[in-house]
């Protein structure tokens, strides 16, 4: 009669199946929240500012591009259509506040010629720019 066993050794071993659902699920939330993070995709390169101010009340955007494009809340607008446009978003809106994204390679008149129509119509206007980085 044999009376000894055979041992048998154990392996350890990590067991790696559910490591495929969460990495698959880390890369959906990031790519979610990654669009999320910026509102705006119209790209500009905006002057810098040494010091920054957050805005909290009612407010519109309007995003010139290198190539004179306006955009009025993200959606196309022609100059000419510019301030009726404008006039029927802030129409019952009490302190509107519109911010001006501004290529930073454009030319001052063109600054200049919205910011009459935001003085015709009696706007709040500010001007977006980068904020300060530390270096």
């Amino acid at each position: 009669m044999n009376l000894r066993t055979k041992k048998h050794r154990f392996a350890a071993e990590v067991g790696a199946s559910s490591m495929s659902d969460i990495m698959f699920f880390l890369m959906l939330f990031f790519l979610i929240v990654s669009t999320l993070v910026n509102p705006s995709v119209i790209k500009l390169m905006l002057p810098k500012a040494k010091s920054s101010q957050t805005l909290s009340k009612q407010q519109f955007t309007i995003d010139i591009s290198k190539s004179k494009l306006i955009f009025l809340n993200n959606k196309p607008v022609v100059f000419d259509q510019l301030e009726i446009q404008l006039a029927s978003l802030v129409s019952g809106v009490d302190e509107a506040t519109v911010v001006l994204r501004v290529d930073n390679s454009l030319v001052i008149q063109d600054l200049v010629d919205i910011l009459e129509i935001g003085n015709r119509l009696k706007v709040k206007m500010v001007m977006a720019t980068k904020s300060p980085t530390k270096q």
